[in-house]
């Protein structure tokens, strides 16, 4: 089976779905040849497990990227650009993200921008800084067929923004939370619209109520599996799924 991608960037890779990205990659058969597992912070506490992961893998490099923060990521724009040696980037997970369980009765505006700096604001810079990138990959690649082998934006989104889906979604109200990540949907949308004929794919993926920090031990399913899922969804993307909303299992999700 060929790889994925030749190069993968994960942002927020210290933890939960993100650090389980950078592990199943690493440890495929067919390996990126870079895989730039990006976080805050990579040298201090919350980078242990991600420097430990680093040390087993050479494919791995630790760069920091705080998404909120743009001189940050136009560093590791930098950083990145080094490394591959002309060759574009192939596959940019925007994974980052904060959670929030804000009631009506709770919620403050600080809340909701932080929410929306993060889960918004933030994925949307970091597509726009990495996009010379992402346009030399997919300009120098041997297909014209969108796929993760060429250029692909994967924006980790929730089922509970889904608009179609919020009456029939028990969870807490999530005020910031829910609204932030709708609104993240709807950049995907647009960026998909934009880029798809400079040869680039974007799209939404749902990984499941996972057991991590954001989602709780009383999630259902482990951070493994959904990564599982997550990387099988992530090869069979094509044309026909560019733009759209998926969950790890590969089904379309409404609105």
């Amino acid at each position: 089976m060929a790889a994925l991608a030749r190069s993968v960037l994960v942002t927020g890779s210290n933890r939960g779905i993100g650090l389980e990205l950078v592990r199943q990659l690493a440890a495929s058969p067919q390996a990126p040849q870079h895989i730039f597992a990006t976080c805050r912070d990579p040298d201090g506490p919350r980078g242990k497990a991600l420097r430990e992961l680093s040390a087993q893998h050479p494919s791995i490099r630790l760069v920091q990227l705080d998404t909120v923060d743009l001189p940050s990521i136009r560093r590791a724009v930098q950083v990145v650009e080094s490394c591959l040696e002309g060759q574009g980037l192939n596959l940019l997970v925007n994974n980052a993200g904060i959670g929030s369980h804000a009631t009506l009765q709770s919620v403050d505006s600080q809340e909701m921008l932080a929410a929306f700096a993060t889960n918004v604001v933030g994925p949307l810079q970091v597509a726009k800084e990495f996009l010379p990138l992402l346009e030399k990959a997919a300009k120098g690649a041997q297909t014209t067929r969108l796929s993760c082998s060429r250029a692909v934006i994967v924006n980790v989104s929730s089922k509970v923004g889904s608009i179609g889906l919020c009456l029939g979604v028990l969870e807490a109200p999530m005020y910031p939370y829910r609204a932030s990540k709708a609104a993240q949907n709807m950049v995907t949308r647009c960026l998909a619209a934009e880029l798809r004929d400079k040869g680039i794919l974007c799209t939404a993926i749902h990984p499941g109520w996972v057991k991590t920090d954001m989602g709780t031990e009383q999630a259902p399913m482990t951070v493994e599996r959904s990564v599982q899922g997550i990387l099988a969804v992530l090869g069979s993307l094509s044309q026909e799924t560019s733009g759209a909303f998926l969950d790890w299992e590969g089904n379309s999700l409404p609105w």
